[in-house]
């Protein structure tokens, strides 16, 4: 018997089905049964293999109509009273719970929304530990375990290392299997990351500043660090390397497997919307982790010790660790509703059934592998897998033109606060504040923006990659702003003689006759401010005799200083600790037009996210995120700080002298800063720019004759393709 064509939902029919009811019974109290349904699929035209609802029973949020699927009145209210167990054809529940244990109070969070949430909160802890704590938090390691520079960059990047390694299995074998218990797990180890790395704090005996508070003043006690005797604490580098090795197995399943979970369990018209949510709560959580980081880093370490010295001693070590006991606990709490949740939401069948494929056609048909519900289970079609996304042109541009705009923010993200701290004259703190409050709106505004946009606008996959070639050009065009500069502060036998003549050849001369007899050490760094509003290296460099504390801001004031010139009386003049106020007037310009770079940076990372889940078959999503991963860490996030750090550094105008070894820069020039700054953005922006356009105009859509019902990619089409499938509930919008 044929049922009549009918795809609207009032008179309940979902699509058009051939449904067999010979197994029904003609007796009246047999109403209820279940009965067969064709091919594979309910009487609602639901595959089943998608999930059903058990006793016939409909689920609450299944846009199918209920007189065709429902059971007799009498029965349905046994059921609901006795409350309802969502199964898929496969025998699996679809319940919100763990193992036995699913109570209804739980299943109200058994929506997409609900796992938003979650997801969410995994994501921002995320950003907060790896991208906030661990930048705010690394000088504060480095001295209280005395490691070198290059002992804290390996720590850094062994959280990039660790997801290169997890990424090809993880997005392999869990994209076909059970992604929430993978998700769950994973925020479950990086919790477990978070609590191993504060754990040195716990086993090391208490720090001990070794050093009396007059010490730097010319005249004062200037006792030699390299006479200490080397110390074994920089062991401890290993259990660090090993808990951001932990913080990168965790956080792989959150950006791959999360990603195409939300995207499975929503209307794809929605999709951006979600993922734009979710990256946006990933974007606020490094900002979030320096604020919070850095007011943890103004208690002293040993908590309730009484100390001498302030947090503008060079000497200070801050409670480092509480951000990553916080984190941790939180962590571990929220892997538990994660691991709950049902390897597909009710009702998401009917998202799959709709969907238009996108997928980009290669020309000898082999895309269709993937579309074989077989393909994908087994390690013997891993090679298979990694050739299909290889002959998609469409996805490799995309992976590579991701990579070059992950070069760029991670280049910001690293060196972002030291050009503001260089550019402004401000302090470390200062400035990884102040480029906090740049990136929070720039950076998160953009993000949920570009996903707003192609939901807004309804864009094919050909749409949203010329909607990332407009942006990624906005951000080249606005990337000349560091053809601006600020001047640098005066600083005596810096950047001037200490009479204010100019440096003869650009050779530094840090003795004068006003210091010539106080002995100072070039390994003792700590920049004055004079009265004369010139910075000096130090307060013995400046030749001050004495040291008090201004009551009002609670910084030291060395007074008696003989290098400094007390205008308008002659003498000796007065400096304060910190360095001088920038009063530049180039400033509003150059802070507007890195919010535009880095609003304009971050609105393409979801479109491109979009287009890239979009190009490739449905099966091959998780897989296929977990490739781009790999090939924009290993292009783009090792690389980028490393490449933007060589450059900048060739700007260096005072380095670190640890002992007769260079160690990290004082002192920058902004203009060659800036100058060079310019030249790595104008590079990586124009590759990013010319492989956009590639991707472009090598994508290849499939023939517009695609149907509901196919397997492969998103529902968006055009509106012939829309006006032939059935619409979905207001209420589930957002």
């Amino acid at each position: 018997m044929a049922m009549p064509q009918n795809s609207t939902r009032e008179n309940g029919f979902c699509f058009t089905q051939t449904l067999d009811f010979s197994h029904l019974s003609p007796h009246p109290g047999n109403a209820g049964q279940t009965f067969r349904a064709v091919r594979g699929q309910d009487a609602c035209g639901t595959p089943l293999s998608n999930g059903i609802t058990s006793s016939g029973a409909p689920s609450p949020s299944d846009s199918c109509a209920e007189p065709l699927c429902s059971s007799t009145p009498g029965e349905e209210e046994t059921q609901l009273e006795e409350g309802i167990k969502y199964v898929s054809a496969e025998g699996e529940e679809l319940a919100c719970g763990w193992g036995g244990f699913t109570p209804g109070c739980l299943q109200l969070c058994n929506t997409s929304k609900g796992v938003l949430f979650f997801l969410c909160v995994a994501s921002f802890l995320q950003g907060m530990t790896v991208n906030g704590f661990i930048n705010t938090v690394i000088t504060s390691i480095e001295r209280r375990f005395d490691l070198r520079s290059y002992q804290s960059g390996l720590i850094a990047s062994s959280y990039d290392i660790a997801a290169c390694v997890c990424l090809t299995f993880v997005s392999y074998f869990g994209g076909n299997g059970h992604k929430p218990r993978w998700l769950g797990w994973g925020v479950l180890v990086m919790g477990l990351g978070s609590l191993l790395f504060a754990l040195p704090h716990f086993t090391t005996g208490q720090y001990e500043a070794r050093s009396a508070a007059e010490v730097g003043v010319c005249g004062g006690n200037q006792s030699l660090p390299c006479s200490q005797a080397a110390s074994s604490l920089s062991s401890y580098r290993f259990v660090f390397m090993l808990g951001q090795f932990l913080h990168g197995m965790g956080a792989t399943p959150l950006y791959t497997l999360g990603v195409t979970y939300l995207d499975e369990n929503v209307k794809t018209n929605y999709s951006p919307v979600y993922i734009a949510v979710f990256y946006t709560a990933a974007i606020l959580g490094p900002a979030a982790g320096y604020l919070v980081g850095g007011m943890f880093l103004n208690i002293y370490t040993e908590i309730g010790r009484e100390i001498s010295i302030s947090p503008e001693n060079t000497l200070w070590v801050g409670a480092w660790w509480i951000g990553f006991l916080g984190a941790g606990a939180a962590s571990l709490l929220i892997s538990i509703p994660i691991l709950g949740y049902p390897q597909r939401l009710p009702g998401s069948q009917r998202y799959i059934v709709m969907r238009v494929s996108e997928a980009h056609q290669i020309k000898d048909g082999s895309h269709k592998k993937a579309s074989d519900p077989d393909f994908g289970k087994t390690v013997k079609d891993l090679p298979r897998s990694v050739l299909l996304l290889l002959k998609n042109p469409t996805f490799i541009f995309l992976c590579l033109a991701g990579a070059t705009e992950a070069t760029l923010i991670a280049g910001m993200s690293t060196f972002g606060p030291k050009f503001l701290e260089s550019q402004f004259s401000l302090s470390a703190s200062e400035a990884a504040t102040f480029f906090g409050y740049l990136v929070v709106p720039a950076g998160g505004g953009g993000t949920f923006l570009g996903g707003f946009l192609v939901n807004k606008f309804k864009l094919r996959c050909s749409g949203i990659i010329k909607l990332c070639l407009l942006c990624t050009m906005s951000s080249l065009l606005a990337i000349f702003v560091f053809f601006i500069h600020c001047p640098n502060m005066p600083m005596a036998g810096v950047t001037q003689m200490y009479n204010g003549s100019a440096l003869p050849g650009g050779h530094l001369n840090l003795t004068a006759a006003c210091n010539a007899e106080c002995g100072c050490l070039q390994e003792t760094y700590s920049p004055v401010c004079g009265s004369d509003d010139i910075m000096y290296y130090s307060p013995c460099h400046a030749g001050c005799k004495k040291v008090s504390e201004n009551l009002r801001n609670g910084k030291k004031v060395y007074h008696e200083c003989s290098c400094v010139d007390k205008t308008p009386l002659p003498g000796p003049g007065d400096a304060e600790a910190g360095k001088c106020t920038s009063s530049c007037a180039k400033r509003p310009l150059l802070l507007c037009f890195m919010f535009v770079v880095i609003l304009f940076t971050f609105l393409s990372s979801i479109p491109a996210l979009t287009a890239t889940l979009r190009c490739v078959s449905d099966r091959q999503r998780s897989f296929a995120l977990g490739i781009q991963w790999i090939v924009v860490r290993t292009l783009g996030g090792i690389p980028g700080p490393i490449a933007f750090g060589s450059m900048i550094d060739k700007s260096c105008l005072l380095w670190q002298d640890q002992c007769g070894e260079q160690g990290s820069c004082y002192v920058y020039q902004n203009s060659a800063m800036s100058r060079y700054t310019l030249i790595a953005g104008l590079v990586y922006k124009v590759l990013g720019t010319t492989f956009f356009i590639i991707a472009c105009l090598l994508y290849k859509p499939p023939p517009l004759e695609s149907a509901p019902g196919s397997s492969d990619a998103s529902e968006n089409g055009n509106g012939d393709l829309q006006e032939h499938k059935p619409s979905l509930p207001p209420e589930e919008d957002i």
